[in-house]
């Protein structure tokens, strides 16, 4: 039965390929709103994985585990040829920046002759290859402000769908930490960290939001503030709150207004609430953290460490895995579970950062670390520009964001899951998309939407309208 399914998904995805996407391309052509659908199902596959892999290793504890290819990539092949069509009037470009992701990817790929299976470090830099064409894609793609508002959009309707999801395993199966669509809860919660970080901000900032639209996004951001609390993630909930309070501080040195001091007021009043119903189980997982855990993350921390530092180019890309086990020594210190069973294998190491030192060198988590922060300062940069701008809510968003996500990635290496590395990939395009967009307006002359009040808005139409 289940090989009739895998057989029965392959089939699907070479229809999907080769009909499909023609099909696709063919109707986003003539109807611009079936494109408009193709460029959200890129963003939701990105949450509900839906793919086929090729020469899979499901067994090996790695970060990628074959050759992977997904309904996002088909999605992403067929806004890929909509660009191509385009070139013409928008011209094709790299994103700015794209040289630290290459070089990341480079010094990534000098590690395999490390590897002691170069075919697991080959898994993962097609997956790093797949992600930056869906960077390029989505960078070339977006070239207006009105391409913004679908997005958010599509932020809202994930964040539905991620909280349906949690709902379903929390109160119908009967899970203590729920994980949603994702892999594990942690994948939940550094996606989830974006999504409510950009939704507070736009509650915050959006002056011409009428209070129909307020409720519903603010009844949005508590699905998100409710999907993060179900995973009980201690590490999450911290960050989480972190992520709020810069989008929070940054939206009053940004300009203070009744409507801030409401919706903070509201934000207290929501989360003591939701806070109080999830308390017992909060306080519940803070109590019962087991010390072995610590012990354990210390250890992994450690063997990396050792990796590190004994191969200049680290020990291959994707091997930790092997590597951290017998015959190889790096693991030794670690304490077994039980000595006698052989199969027991020990797991990787938790942060994201010591994992690339250990598989790649100090050097590329150098790289891997000016690679995050090249966009992270870019989108602080862009922040500054669209002061008094309709979409400067999108920058104090993604900086708390991205700062809460950054800090989690020294606890966790979940930043290499799938579902979150299209996740950054895809904010970093929006953030290289609004520096596009600031420069194209200044060289233009032309101003960029202003955030106004509906009232504003309207009087400042009628001034032009007069004029």
């Amino acid at each position: 039965m289940t090989e009739s399914l895998s057989q029965l998904k392959y089939i699907l995805f070479f229809i999907s390929l080769f009909i499909g996407v023609p099909l696709g391309y063919t109707l986003s052509l003539k109807y611009p709103i079936i494109e408009r659908i193709i460029f959200f199902m890129m963003m939701f596959f990105t949450v509900r994985m839906e793919d086929i892999n090729f020469v899979s290793r499901e067994t090996f504890r790695l970060t990628s585990r074959g050759f992977e290819i997904g309904m996002v990539d088909l999605c992403t092949l067929i806004i890929f040829l909509i660009i191509l069509k385009r070139r013409d009037y928008y011209h094709l470009h790299l994103p700015p920046g794209s040289w630290t992701f290459l070089l990341y990817l480079i010094f990534s790929a000098v590690s395999i002759f490390n590897a002691a299976i170069p075919l697991f470090s080959w898994f993962e830099i097609w997956k790093m290859l797949r992600m930056f064409i869906f960077f390029y894609v989505v960078y070339n793609y977006v070239n207006s402000f009105d391409q913004f508002n679908d997005f958010l959009k599509g932020v809202a309707a994930v964040t539905i769908y991620i909280f349906v999801e949690v709902m379903i395993q929390k109160y119908i199966e009967g899970r203590f930490q729920s994980f949603g669509p994702f892999p594990h809860q942690n994948s939940l919660v550094m996606y989830s960290i974006i999504l409510g970080s950009l939704i507070f901000s736009y509650l915050l900032n959006k002056k011409d939001i009428s209070n129909l639209h307020f409720s519903y996004w603010l009844l949005f951001f508590a699905m998100t503030s409710v999907s993060i609390i179900s995973t009980l993630s201690r590490a999450g909930l911290v960050l989480y709150a972190l992520a709020i309070a810069v989008v929070l501080g940054l939206s009053f040195l940004s300009g203070s207004s009744a409507k801030k001091v409401m919706v903070s007021v509201l934000l207290i009043v929501v989360s003591l609430s939701i806070l109080g119903k999830a308390w017992n189980s909060i306080s519940e997982r803070f109590q019962t953290a087991p010390m072995e855990s610590a012990n354990v993350r210390k250890d992994l921390a450690t063997a990396a460490v050792n990796m590190a530092n004994d191969k200049l180019f680290g020990v291959g890309l994707n091997n930790f895995g092997i590597k951290i086990n017998p015959p190889y020594s790096y693991g030794a210190h670690i304490e077994m579970h039980d000595p006698e069973d052989e199969t027991e294998q020990n797991g990787l190491v938790e942060t994201v950062y010591l994992m690339v030192a250990a598989e790649s060198g100090w050097h590329t988590m150098l790289i891997f670390l000016i690679f995050l922060f090249y966009y992270f300062f870019m989108n602080v940069s862009n922040m500054f520009k669209y002061v008094g701008s309709d979409y400067q809510y999108f920058a104090i968003g993604l900086t708390g964001g991205l700062l809460a996500i950054y800090l989690e990635s020294t606890l966790e290496w979940v930043l290499k899951q799938t579902n979150n590395f299209y996740q950054i990939m895809l904010m970093f395009a929006m953030i290289a998309v609004m520096s596009k967009l600031e420069k194209r307006y200044r060289y233009h002359k032309k101003q960029m939407p202003r955030n106004l009040s509906t009232h504003q808005r309207i009087a400042f139409t009628g001034g032009n309208n007069a004029g």
